[in-house]
């Protein structure tokens, strides 16, 4: 009996090659594409469970760092976090701006989640680098002239801000160019450039006009700074006169170059 032709062996091998492989590898990778998708669809579903549909990771707990002044308990108030909604949906921003907002001592503040059921807010408070006298009271000012706060007693070590701005001449001028808010932005720059021990003996900056702020010291010693331009060089000049006329009593250093001294 004859055997197969050559074209006949040909579509042997076809059928032995073709067909078989697209069987052997087709519905394998289809089956795995589609366990994977549901294998998807099912850790998001969870996902989205645990952190919303779950008592797993809802807010419990807020704790309150870095207060000097204010309480925590008043952050917490102020904040009005929603203890028991889910963590996740906290908008830490819109915390962050309220707090500031509703206590204006805050100057920074960050607010961040601390899995699985608390907020934790790291609060900066403002220091005050002068303090503005209002009746009976004092207006706390920080060292970018934001009046922050109303206090009954002034806090301590802290100069009292006079501002008395002349209203004729050369000093008239200059209030018309610098009105009183960038005259107190002046008298804060002069106050934080003020070396340690002329800053403790403080007790009152004065303010005339951009060019005229002077200072008056605890034991009734004065010093006439100018404006606040130069406030670094300033401040060496009157350590430097300071040290070398310890009995004057009256220093200007209105042009740090030609500090002078008098009185004794």
């Amino acid at each position: 009996m004859a055997g197969p032709t050559t074209a006949e062996r040909g579509e042997r091998q076809q059928e032995s090659s073709g067909p078989p492989r697209a069987r052997r590898f087709g519905p394998p990778r289809l089956r795995t594409i589609i366990i994977m998708a549901v294998s998807l669809v099912l850790v998001a579903g969870g996902t989205v469970w645990v952190l919303y549909g779950s008592n797993w990771t809802h807010l419990e707990h807020v704790s309150v760092s870095g207060t000097r002044v204010l309480t925590p308990a008043q952050v917490r108030e102020a904040a009005d976090l929603p203890v028991g909604d889910p963590l996740v949906s906290v908008d830490t921003k819109a915390v962050e701006a309220r707090l500031r907002r509703e206590l204006p001592r805050i100057d920074e503040v960050d607010v961040e989640r601390s899995w699985p059921h608390g907020i934790g807010l790291e609060v900066t408070e403002r220091t005050p680098v002068l303090i503005v006298r209002k009746g009976r009271k004092f207006v706390e000012v920080d060292d970018e002239g934001v009046r922050f706060a109303t206090v009954s007693r002034a806090p301590k070590g802290v100069p009292e801000l006079e501002s008395d701005p002349a209203r004729s001449g050369t000093a008239a001028a200059s209030l018309r160019r610098f009105d009183e808010d960038r005259l107190v932005r002046e008298a804060v720059r002069v106050a934080g450039r003020l070396p340690d021990a002329v800053a403790r003996a403080t007790r009152l900056v004065k303010v005339r006009s951009y060019d005229d702020i002077s200072l008056e010291l605890s034991d009734d010693r004065t010093v006439a700074w100018g404006s606040g331009e130069r406030s670094v060089g300033k401040a060496r000049a009157l350590a430097a006169l300071m040290k070398a006329t310890p009995d004057a009593r009256h220093f200007d250093v209105s042009v740090p170059t030609a500090p002078a001294s008098s009185g004794s």
